[in-house]
């Protein structure tokens, strides 16, 4: 997701300079003038906007206290990672103890958004960020959905990606029980098609899965990370979440079986298909 942010960001004409674990992965930043750095510290030194885009929270804390004596004070924080609610609040301390403005900001959409720039971006953080921030959202997405409250938008961000967890498990078993018994498994998307039940990402999934076409959008082990995110959420507020505990359940058997790195629909390959 950085990458195709980091492009968006600087087709945009917004200065940009880039950092990642990987040092590989940013170097197609260069082709579109963005200056690859060889530390964190190095890309947050003098910038008046720092943004990050990891796995979790516990990497994004560790990279921002790397940073930690290059960044700027009282510097703007996006924080665009998906780090669940109890995340974002160590996050917003650390914010707090390094002098910054935390800006709460996880966006919906996978890799084709992100390169298309129509990511939706969820937003928390104080009035006055908003016309800092608002010209980098508007770059990197399609619309921003501005929330009142610090943490609300990874809470929302866990009741977004709860619903697509939902919708791929649903959409597995279906494929799998139309398999078992002796349907082509096409004819349930065939069936769902342009009516009520059907929907984009059913379609889009629905055919992944059936092709065997396993390229990751929204890797499978970022999904697991966010459905037990979701699960800890939800347990700390009273709430039975069963289709997402079964889900985090075929995504851990997913991944024993080698199928971490493929897209989240590999869900597909845990199910018994008889």
């Amino acid at each position: 997701m950085g990458l195709p942010i980091g492009v968006n960001l600087a087709k945009a004409g917004l200065p940009l300079r880039a950092w990642n674990r990987s040092p590989e992965k940013a170097q197609p930043l260069t082709e579109h003038g963005v200056t690859v750095t060889e530390t964190a510290g190095d890309a947050v030194a003098g910038a008046e906007v720092v943004l990050t885009m990891l796995y979790d929270a516990d990497s994004v804390a560790e990279v921002m206290r790397q940073a930690a004596d290059r960044l700027t004070p009282s510097a703007t924080w996006i924080q665009l990672t998906t780090v669940g609610v109890d995340g974002t609040r160590r996050l917003a301390e650390l914010a707090g103890e390094l002098g910054l403005v935390y800006l709460d900001s996880p966006v919906l959409g996978t890799r084709k958004p992100a390169e298309d720039g129509t990511l939706v971006v969820l937003a928390a953080g104080p009035d006055e960020a908003r016309p800092t921030c608002q010209p980098i959202f508007d770059a990197i997405g399609g619309r921003t959905v501005w929330l009142n409250r610090p943490g609300d938008a990874s809470k929302l961000k866990l009741v977004a990606n709860a619903w697509v967890i939902a919708v791929v498990e649903g959409i597995a078993e279906s494929l799998t029980l139309a398999e078992a018994l002796g349907l082509d498994p096409a004819l349930f998307l065939e069936a769902v098609r342009g009516g009520a039940m059907d929907a984009p990402y059913v379609q889009l999934k629905g055919n992944s899965m059936i092709a065997g076409d396993w390229a990751p959008s929204f890797g499978l082990s970022n999904a697991d990370k966010d459905a037990r995110l979701i699960l800890q959420a939800a347990r700390s507020a009273g709430v039975d979440m069963a289709i997402t505990q079964a889900a985090h359940d075929y995504f851990d058997r997913a991944m024993a079986a080698g199928h971490g790195e493929k897209d989240l629909s590999a869900i597909l390959l845990a199910h018994d298909r008889g």
